[in-house]
């Protein structure tokens, strides 16, 4: 891939064709795409997010590998809860809420044991991390 905008097509295609990506660097990862309503502009996003589960609950972490600010698709979720995931050929919608105080702990730390990049994100930033919990909707 020579671009970033090429990696995140190639990953995308993958997940929508495969249910998961299968070449590159996220080649057996729990990873999902992530549909957002932009807070600002009101136009759908996706961006292409790790996950774990924790019950029935899908877990994301708005890391941005450790840089100062939050991913957009965070705000975005803030603004708007309700999203839509893809993951596993599955398409639906879920409902965002951030994790708090020991829950948020309890679920970053589960998400780094699956995901082990993530151990080192907090260390380089001064903001915590917001962990999200994606409750699928029933429609």
């Amino acid at each position: 891939m020579s671009d970033y905008a090429d990696f995140t097509r190639t990953i995308t295609r993958e997940i929508r064709e495969e249910g998961r990506p299968v070449t590159g660097f996220f080649a057996g990862k729990q990873v999902l795409l992530l549909t957002t309503t932009g807070a600002k502009t009101g136009e759908p996003r996706t961006s292409v997010v790790a996950h774990t589960r924790d019950g029935d609950r899908i877990i994301v972490v708005a890391s941005k590998s450790g840089a100062p600010t939050n991913p957009a698709w965070f705000a975005n979720l803030t603004a708007n809860p309700i999203v839509t995931i893809e993951m596993d050929k599955h398409v639906f919608r879920a409902r965002a809420t951030a994790a708090e105080g020991a829950e948020r702990d309890r679920l970053y730390a589960q998400h780094a044991s699956v995901h082990p990049q993530f151990n080192d994100y907090p260390s380089k930033t001064e903001r915590q991390i917001p962990v999200v919990i994606l409750e699928p909707l029933k429609d």
